[in-house]
Formats: C-alpha cells, sequence, structure tokens
C-alpha cells in the first residue's frame, strides 16, 4: 500500500511547485516509508509515497508509459488481486509489460479500457492516472471504499490525495469547518456521511465512483452498484458457493513478495482466514503462518461479560492456533499507552475516531510490523451475513435511524445550545438515513421483513463497515502495515446481497450459512462460538485515566471545545463515570470510557489541526 497525491492547475505552470507537493506528500510517509517519487508536466504535478509489497525494482512511482503519441502516468495506492488475469487478457490484445506489478496492469488497463478499467478490477485501490495528451486526470476508488482518496477544488486548482493531512499541506487550502462538519463531528461521529470530507471544501471520492477533471471540469460517475434480484440456488448450493468464494477470495490475498500474517481473535471471521491460510502456507512449501491477537494487561482480572462481549479472546487464540499449528503472537497492551495513544490515532486519521479502539489497533499494528508487512484481517463478514444484533433483535432491527447510534438526542445534549440549534443533529442524521434508504435496490415481491434486512444490509455496507475499514486503513496505514480484507471480495457481497435471512440465519444462528459453509474446516467449539468484537480494555485504571484527561480540559479556558459543547451537561455525565449518558456512543462498544476519549479526541483535533470554525 501506499500514499498517493496530485495538483492540476490547467491555467499555471506547476514547474515552480514541487517543494510544495514534496510536502504533501511527506505527510504520507508512514503509509509509503520504502521510496518516494514525484512527476511534473507544465499543469501536473503527481507524488507518491511506496510501501513494497510486490515486485521491489519495477513497481516504482509515479509510474509513466508512452502510449502511441500520449503519455499516461499513473499514482497509485492499492493491491490488485487479479493482476495475473488481467495480464494474460491485456497481452492477448498485444499489450507487453516490463514488470510483474500490479501498477503496470494497472496502467496498461486505462490505456485499454479507459475509465472503464475499473469495472474489471478485483481489489482494494485509489488512483489517479493522468492522460498528457487530452490534459485531463482520471481518479477513482474501490467498490467498497477499503482506501480512501480526499479531493478539493479552489480555485483553478484540483487537488487530491490519500489523507486530509496532505491536502492541508498545500497552502491553497484552509483548515475550516463549518456547521455541516460539526454536524458529521457530534451527529454521526465516528462515522461520516460517504464522500463527505468534514473540513470545509473538502470532499472524498465515494466507494465505486470515479472522477474525471479535465477543461470541462469536474465529471462524477458510479460505476457500480449492488443488484437486486431473486435468489435461485438452493440452502446445499448456497453453501457450496459461498465457501467457494470465500476460499477464492482468500488465496487471491496471499500474494506478495515480503511476509505475510494474519489477525487472530479466535471468532468465526479470524479463524476462517487463519485456518485457511495456514493451510495454504503448508502447501506453499511447509511454512508456518504468524498470526497475532491484541489484548490487554490486567483484562483476566476486570474482564466483565456483557451480551455484546460475552466472553474473552485469549482462550480461543489459544485454541486455534493450536489446532492450525500457527506461531502465534500475544499482543498485550497497558494502560498509559492506549491513552497516549488517543493523539497518534488522531493524527492518523486526521479526525476523532473511536477513542481507545482505534487507539490500540494503531498500537497493535506497531507490533505486527516488527514482524511482518501484510496481514490479513476478518473485517465485512458481520455486516454481509448478518452478525450483529441489529439483524435480528427485533427493537434494533426496527429502529427507524442508523441502529448503532440511536443516541442522536442525547449527543445533541452535551452541545451548547447555541450549536445543537445551528446543527440540529436529529434533523441531520434524519436526512441521512432517509437519503441512504431511498439509495436501496429494492425487490419487488419482498416480505416486509425481507425488506427491512435489506435495507438494514444496506445501510451497514455503506455505513457501519465504512467505518470499519477506515479505522483499519488508517490505523494500519500509520505504522506501513497493510491490512487485506478478503470478505470485502465484491463477489462475495453480490452474492450474499440477494441470499434471503432464513439462509443467512441458519441454524438459528448469527452468520449461520457461514458456519455451515465452513464445518469440517474449522472446530466445531471454534465455529460456534458467539460473536465477540474486537476487545477493549476494562482495566478502571483506563476510565481513571481519561476522566483526568477530561475534567483538565474542561477546567482550561483555552479549550476549543468549550464553546462548542454543553459544560455543565459533560460535567454532569463526567461525575457519573458516564452513566449520565445512559447509551453507548456508537456501535456497542463505545459507552462511558470511550465517550470520554471521544470528547478528548475532539479537542486534540480541534487544537493539533488549528480548525477553524466558520
Amino acid at each position: 500500500m501506499c500514499g498517493i497525491a496530485g495538483w492540476i492547475n490547467l491555467k499555471e505552470d506547476l514547474h515552480m511547485k514541487k517543494d510544495i507537493m514534496n510536502e504533501m506528500i511527506d505527510t504520507l510517509v508512514n503509509r509509503g516509508p520504502d521510496a518516494s517519487g514525484t512527476w511534473c508536466s507544465n499543469h501536473v504535478l503527481l507524488g507518491h509515497r511506496r510501501l513494497i509489497v510486490v515486485d521491489p525494482a519495477g513497481g516504482s512511482q509515479p509510474m509513466a508509459r508512452k502510449y502511441g503519441e500520449n503519455e499516461y502516468v499513473i499514482t497509485y495506492n492499492g493491491e490488485l488481486y487479479n493482476t495475473q488475469d488481467l495480464r494474460k487478457e491485456l497481452e492477448a490484445k498485444g499489450h507487453v509489460f516490463n514488470s510483474h506489478s500490479d501498477t503496470e496492469v494497472l496502467l496498461v488497463s486505462y490505456i485499454e479500457w479507459g475509465p472503464e478499467c475499473v469495472e474489471h478490477l478485483n481489489g482494494i485501490y485509489a488512483f489517479g492516472v493522468w492522460s498528457e495528451k487530452d490534459q485531463s486526470l482520471f481518479i477513482a476508488r474501490d467498490r467498497f471504499g477499503v482506501k480512501p482518496l480526499f479531493y478539493t477544488l479552489t480555485g483553478d486548482s484540483f487537488l487530491f490525495a490519500s489523507e486530509i493531512k496532505a491536502l492541508l499541506a498545500n497552502p491553497l487550502v484552509k483548515r475550516e469547518v463549518g456547521p455541516d462538519g460539526l454536524a458529521e463531528i457530534f451527529a454521526l461521529g465516528p462515522a461520516r456521511t460517504p464522500g463527505h470530507g468534514v473540513f470545509k471544501n473538502i470532499s472524498e471520492v465515494k466507494p465505486a465512483h470515479f472522477i474525471i477533471y479535465d477543461q470541462n471540469g469536474l465529471r462524477e460517475k458510479r460505476y457500480w452498484k449492488l443488484e437486486s434480484k431473486p435468489h435461485t440456488d438452493s440452502v446445499d448450493q448456497t453453501v457450496e458457493k459461498v465457501r467457494n468464494l470465500v476460499l477464492d477470495a482468500i488465496n487471491r490475498q496471499l500474494v506478495a513478495d515480503v511476509p505475510v500474517c494474519t489477525f487472530l481473535s479466535g471468532g468465526l471471521d479470524s479463524s476462517i482466514i487463519s485456518a485457511v491460510t495456514a493451510k495454504a502456507f503448508m502447501a506453499d512449501g511447509n511454512k508456518q503462518l504468524h498470526t497475532f491477537s491484541v489484548d490487554y494487561i490486567d483484562n483476566d482480572i476486570y474482564f466483565k461479560p456483557s451480551l455484546f462481549q460475552p466472553n474473552p479472546d485469549a482462550p480461543w487464540v489459544k485454541r486455534l492456533s493450536e489446532e492450525i499449528k500457527s506461531c502465534h503472537h500475544y499482543i498485550k497492551l497497558d494502560t498509559p499507552q492506549i491513552v497516549s495513544a488517543l493523539t497518534d490515532a488522531v493524527k492518523a486519521k486526521d479526525l476523532p475516531g473511536m477513542a481507545d479502539i482505534d487507539s490500540s489497533l494503531l498500537l497493535f499494528c506497531k507490533e505486527v510490523k516488527k514482524e511482518a508487512v501484510v496481514a490479513l484481517s476478518g473485517e465485512c463478514a458481520d455486516e454481509i451475513f448478518g452478525g450483529y444484533p441489529w439483524f435480528y433483535n427485533d427493537e434494533m432491527l426496527n429502529a427507524d435511524t442508523f441502529p448503532w447510534a440511536r443516541s442522536v438526542k442525547e449527543r445533541s445534549s452535551i452541545l451548547s445550545p447555541d450549536i445543537a440549534q445551528e446543527i440540529n443533529c436529529e434533523n441531520y442524521v434524519k436526512h441521512r438515513y432517509l437519503d441512504t434508504l431511498a439509495d436501496v435496490p429494492q425487490l419487488s415481491g419482498e416480505t416486509e421483513s425481507e425488506k427491512r434486512r435489506r435495507e438494514i444490509m444496506y445501510l451497514n455496507i455503506v455505513w457501519f463497515m465504512a467505518t470499519l475499514l477506515d479505522r483499519k486503513d488508517r490505523m494500519s496505514m500509520a505504522t506501513g502495515l497493510e491490512v487485506r480484507v478478503p470478505f470485502c471480495d465484491h463477489r462475495i457481497v453480490e452474492y450474499l446481497w440477494n441470499i434471503p435471512w432464513e439462509i443467512k440465519y441458519l441454524d438459528q444462528r448469527e452468520k449461520g450459512l457461514l458456519r455451515r459453509a465452513f464445518k469440517g474446516i474449522l472446530p466445531n467449539d471454534v465455529l460456534y462460538r458467539k460473536k465477540s468484537p474486537y476487545p477493549k480494555t476494562h482495566n478502571p485504571a483506563y476510565l481513571k485515566a481519561v476522566k483526568e484527561w477530561l475534567q483538565n480540559i474542561l477546567n482550561d479556558p483555552s479549550s476549543p471545545l468549550l464553546g462548542i459543547i454543553n459544560r455543565k451537561r459533560v460535567q454532569e455525565i463526567l461525575d457519573t463515570d458516564g452513566t449520565a449518558f445512559g447509551v453507548p456512543w456508537f456501535g456497542q462498544l463505545m459507552t462511558g470510557p470511550q465517550l470520554f476519549a471521544y470528547l478528548i479526541q475532539v479537542d486534540i483535533w480541534l487544537r493539533e489541526y488549528k480548525v477553524a470554525l466558520v
């Protein structure tokens, strides 16, 4: 994976702006610690930071290629999992390759098919291609937005980059946040409206979209969306097809010229990926898979079972690791580390995030990077197979809002009356929710129950899954670790989209279809373990630390947070250890301590990024 940036101004010579481009890509050094490069023509500057995963010699970027009278230049962040298939198809059309990198395959794909090249891709990607003859830029993002891509149009300049911080490094871009941006932070955060960059005039290329920028201006197009149609396969056929699709996705994603590992929590999703990978490694020269898990010092003392987190991971990690004979690494984090890393997590994301759930992932990835460059992770299975409570809990299923963020009134209560009135959290969330429902590909003739579950799945893919993918990319790439997500293969998602709930819920279990598909591949006790989400610390020292930090913020007259919040209300919540707030801030895990940490991260963000509220 890598970091990319670009600057196009069709009315100005950019040759004298190379220093600014270097400053932009220098902010992305963690995404690409191994090499850097720039390419310049009269009206364009392209920059790249590289993390070497495939073809160290042949994959340098930006990569230029002449074809006829034209020159094409690409800057690319991602990984193609059908590189070999594309290479063969393009060679059959007469193209010749000089490397075995997926970068060159992607560039030639664009030369051959133009904007339609994205329809041929299986992978995770964000890239830009400049056509010198046409003086046009093409930028695109993968179907589910695994890889980030932000942009802004300011004056005569069009700028794009992997992360917001790279855009902010250009003096043309202002650090301003308006009412909509505050609504993103306080009404929806850590989720974010697709395409919204929070900062004023900064947008993100939406998943499954591309943009063309040339003398005619900016044009955006959606190149892929889910299609609703009747599911005609039998249960047995469905189980077999799911197994084959998942196996193929995992095996495709093991290609690399650097060490590959897996994240292992002992849950269903990571166990499937780890078991399949271990088998593939053994078949490939008897290699041993390295697996990694995260936990917290003293969690064995303080862990408290709940509906959402029924048991600790450690015993299950040990069980599966011994079963697949992996070399397992137990990463244990301590409270002071997690608290300290809240700042680093904001800098990695450029925005407030999932508090200690972010900071712990950042620290975990930092440790994994010492042993590997690529990791496979189990994100997205819950969203497409129906693993979350809101798929089967009637109250959550039928909530007339995002089921993981039902705290809109409570969120509004922590804002100052003026800010609360200006951004109107309830209306903002309702508008985003209804806009998303209006985009759901419906299927005529479905029961109301099936229609609602289709809506919930769509909401999950567009919002909740996007939030987790965003978190995984920023925290991992901040350490130079590439994380791949096999369950996010679009072929799997397309197939699962039309499978009725009664099959997904086989054996009356959440993700029953996935469990049935991997029966015989995983031990039964692991196969039927009840879902447990990403672990959080239960150490009371963490609550104590974030309470003290937030209290210091409330006592600091210079804090930019104080001009936004209702200090009296936040103090009340703080004094009750979060119980006065009443519900999780977001999802299942962001309760009292995580709410405090989120507000701390907002304060960090406002200070570190010198945010101007307009």
